[in-house]
């Protein structure tokens, strides 16, 4: 009864939080309107959208959204999985004299694709039956929808962990994405590479990227995800999973140049959101947002004071009988 009783309590307080917060949020909101029919006090209604943003953004946060009291416990994982997952290496240097085979059996240098470019590196096996397409396909759609071209703004190397795979069937994963892609210069900044079993070793341990082999299945058991490089090869960010925002992707790579890509409002972004390693993701910096909220605001300040002054003084010079 008494537990019952405390929950309810407690979600009544998030609720009358909430109702405060929305409500603060709604008078600003009609502030604007009032005094939008007034010119003078136009500005000081803005100024309080930060505030109103702030008060929302604490109000919300009082109470848990999630408790993991009373869960249910996890199960222990397969014994073929736990040796598999992606342990991150950022700052760490990748090995450049790393061999592999190109799509046409040719001996390349991995640091050859390490040039003036950051690098999206991939690790997958071209015969997987499901997992690795899906990470293949999640990183085109992602590339599809950014303005940075393969090629041009970076590189992509694509690695296959089966020592057992051949330079022909990298090359027809390699024929199925450019042509799904479809910009130029894709192939040449594409790249899908087979190689030995002791330099697979050697990179997947340089990136922390762990797999097993399933006798009984004949498959690997891996986890998924891509990672962003400098142009020197230093690991910069990894992304989770099988599909990949755009919007983190992007980031990821302006982060990864060293700001040798991007524009403006790239760095604008990058000041309000930053990299969450634990999730590979990019969130929001909510003081960040609210410092350029607050120096939008006191601009515009400015600049409607600095017109408003300018008419005023127009005004008193027609009422002298002044001219324009």
């Amino acid at each position: 009864m008494m537990k019952a009783k405390g929950k309810r309590q407690k979600a009544k307080g998030k609720n009358k939080s909430r109702q405060r917060s929305n409500t603060f949020f709604a008078m600003v909101v009609g502030c604007i309107g009032i005094w939008g029919q007034n010119s003078l006090l136009l500005p000081f209604a803005f100024c309080l959208l930060p505030f109103a943003f702030s008060f929302s953004v604490q109000a919300q946060g009082v109470y848990p959204q999630n408790s993991r009291q009373g869960a249910p416990p996890v199960e222990s994982k397969p014994r073929i999985l736990k040796d598999v997952g992606i342990d991150q290496r950022l700052g760490e240097q990748l090995p450049l004299d790393l061999t592999f085979r190109d799509e046409q059996g040719d001996t390349v240098r991995i640091g050859d694709y390490f040039k003036d470019r950051p690098v999206i590196l991939s690790l997958v096996y071209y015969e997987c039956p499901m997992l690795c397409h899906e990470v293949l396909t999640g990183l085109t759609r992602s590339i599809e929808q950014l303005s940075f071209s393969v090629g041009q703004e970076f590189e992509i190397v694509t690695v296959s962990f089966d020592a057992r795979e051949t330079p022909a069937m990298a090359q027809k994963q390699k024929d199925s994405y450019i042509n799904w892609y479809k910009r130029a210069g894709a192939s040449e900044g594409w790249h899908f590479l087979t190689g030995d079993q002791q330099e697979i070793d050697r990179l997947t341990a340089a990136v922390g990227f762990k797999y097993d082999y399933d006798e009984q299945t004949k498959q690997f058991a891996h986890a998924s995800g891509i990672m962003a490089l400098t142009p020197e090869g230093k690991l910069a960010r990894y992304f989770y999973g099988v599909e990949y925002q755009p919007k983190d992707l992007r980031l990821g790579l302006v982060e990864a140049s060293e700001n040798r890509i991007g524009s403006a409002v790239d760095q604008i972004l990058l000041y309000c959101y930053h990299y969450d390693p634990t999730t590979g993701k990019y969130g929001p910096v909510v003081m960040n947002i609210l410092r350029l909220a607050g120096i939008a605001t006191l601009l515009a300040m400015a600049a409607m004071f600095f017109v408003m002054r300018r008419r005023n003084a127009a005004r008193l010079r027609e009422q002298a009988g002044g001219v324009l």
